[in-house]
């Protein structure tokens, strides 16, 4: 059993649900499978579904724990800092689809 790290800069949603409760009320929850490490007090910019770069948030909270179901799960809660303008998000989207998600 190991832990699998998030790069420092990376905040990648899996659901359109849990991404749009960020932007609408300012503070929101993402769930991950499996234990991961998140900064606990550093911003990070957060990525739609689709890898496109939508806002920075700060990450408040990381918990790891294994549920009913037996399973690996990490609650990452986060507030909302800013969304990104439409530059910042084409340039950064870019930079993320070389670094991170492996786009070509």
């Amino acid at each position: 059993m190991g832990f699998q790290t998030e790069f420092n800069s990376v905040c990648k949603f899996k659901s359109k649900q849990e991404l749009y409760d960020l932007i609408e009320y300012g503070r929101g929850k993402m769930v991950k499978t499996g234990f991961r490490v998140y900064p606990t007090g550093q911003k990070v910019i957060a990525y739609s579904p689709e890898n496109k770069a939508m806002a920075i948030v700060r990450i408040i909270a990381s918990i790891a724990e294994i549920n009913f179901q037996g399973e690996e799960m990490t609650q990452v809660e986060m507030e909302l800092i800013r969304e990104l303008t439409v530059d910042e998000s084409i340039v950064l989207t870019s930079l993320a689809g070389e670094m991170f998600f492996n786009d070509k």
